[in-house]
């Protein structure tokens, strides 16, 4: 894919919210969702952000102003789930996007009748916007991993410069933004030399994280080259990998993490598409010193554009707080860009042995961390594991979570001559360790 008319800082919509300085939903972003009214029993279905509004892609399907191969997109996309229209490949995922940002440009003379499929976001409830079937959680953040490394007095694994380190995680308990997260129990162990004990968690964390979503899979035995990955990636999403640290640190060794992950992983609703985000590609470089990967891990596009300039925030809100009517406490910003590995490399890593990719597979980034404090991507290195609290706000500190607290993530994309796009907002709140039957 190559820059296009969809990219023009010069385009506006006719609708005045899309405009808006700030505004997360601009004319070049058009992020796909699953949504339905609020309260209502209206079927689940495609739809497309545009300001402060929702395109309700069956709507608009019904109203005829689509043609051709992006009305077959938009037929596609009327199902509770977005796999049918990511299963009809990159052309029809752009002729859509083509097709409605010509309908929603001042330019066009079908204004009338898009207006009709408008529904308020306000007024919506939104569903994971995928079917699944595979989730995959990588570990590519090396601030992150010599942070972590150091508390525990270890050295990064050797295997870190050589490959994304992944393991696969659990779907049963992925959820979309508002997820009340309950907070788990399991072992673990309060003193490195006595018997473990068994309860609720008690340094639970959160992970900034992007969220990929596989569009176009591969057949088994046919890996995906580094120079192809990106074309099979429909869509990037705002991911939360809910981490119980305590719980992590006993269970870990040697197959890796367990109960510590799959009692909640957060998405975003809405799936920002490649297309939209690719003025914002960067450069993809090794620091001095460290080691070049291996030949299938290295191709000149990966090293050109093969990184997103996508910027991440945290915040976090009290329960205290949020009673109050007080606003969220930002923690840290960071950016996607100092990922050791890109997603290219992890999708041929992933499929280098032969592993076949479906569309709706979800693929975590893994923690992204900057290299200063003010950057950590999660409260375990932000707190240096607790020993220095993090300041909230209104006279409250945080090691780890606490139950009533809300997570909230942000991500934009910004670059001179071109507009603003968002991914909207990812926010989860912790619920107490529920009591067994």
């Amino acid at each position: 894919m190559e820059l296009n008319h969809t990219h023009d800082a010069s385009r506006r919509s006719w609708l005045e919210s899309a405009n808006a300085a700030g505004c997360d939903f601009p004319l070049q972003n058009l992020p796909l969702c699953i949504f339905r009214r609020q309260g209502s029993a209206e079927a689940w279905r495609g739809g497309v952000a545009i300001g402060d509004q929702i395109v309700d892609l069956a709507a608009l399907h019904g109203s005829g102003c689509l043609q051709d191969l992006a009305a077959q997109a938009a037929h596609a996309a009327m199902a509770p789930t977005l796999n049918a229209l990511m299963g009809l490949g990159p052309g029809a995922w752009q002729a859509l996007r083509h097709g409605l940002f010509a309908l929603l440009a001042t330019t066009s003379p079908d204004a009338p009748h898009v207006r009709r499929t408008l529904v308020p976001q306000a007024a919506a409830e939104f569903a994971v916007p995928v079917r699944i079937g595979d989730y995959t959680d990588f570990y590519t953040s090396l601030d992150h991993a010599v942070n972590c490394s150091r508390q525990l007095g270890l050295e990064v694994t050797p295997n870190f410069d050589w490959l994304p380190v992944a393991y696969h995680g659990r779907v049963s308990s992925i959820g979309i933004s508002g997820q009340q997260v309950f907070r788990p129990s399991g072992q673990f162990r309060l003193d490195a030399d006595g018997v473990p004990a068994y309860g609720p968690c008690q340094r639970l964390d959160y992970e900034l994280e992007v969220g990929a979503v596989i569009g176009t899979g591969n057949e088994r035995g046919r890996p995906i080259p580094l120079a192809n990955a990106q074309q099979h990636i429909f869509g990037l999403c705002l991911l939360n990998d809910w981490s119980a640290r305590d719980i992590q640190a006993w269970e870990m060794q040697p197959l890796g993490p367990f109960l510590a992950k799959n009692f909640a992983t957060t998405l975003s609703p809405w799936l920002v598409t490649l297309e939209a985000l690719l003025p914002y590609r960067t450069t993809w470089t090794r620091a001095p010193g460290r080691p070049q990967p291996l030949d299938y891990l290295r191709a000149e596009d990966n090293a050109a554009t093969g990184a997103f300039d996508i910027r991440l925030e945290v915040s976090l809100l009290s329960a205290r707080q949020l009673a109050q009517g007080l606003q969220p406490r930002t923690l840290s910003q960071t950016s996607f860009r100092h990922q050791y590995w890109t997603l290219g490399q992890m999708i041929a890593h992933h499929t280098s042995g032969g592993c076949n990719l479906q569309p709706g597979d979800l693929l975590g980034s893994g923690t992204i961390s900057g290299p200063t404090r003010g950057e950590a991507g999660a409260l375990i290195e932000l707190t240096a594991s607790g020993t220095q609290p993090a300041d909230i706000g209104h006279g409250e500190q945080r090691g780890f979570l606490e139950d009533g607290d809300t997570v909230v993530f942000r991500g934009w994309c910004e670059r001179e001559g071109f507009v603003r796009i968002g991914f909207g907002v990812n926010h989860g709140t912790v619920l107490p360790a529920p009591v067994p039957d």
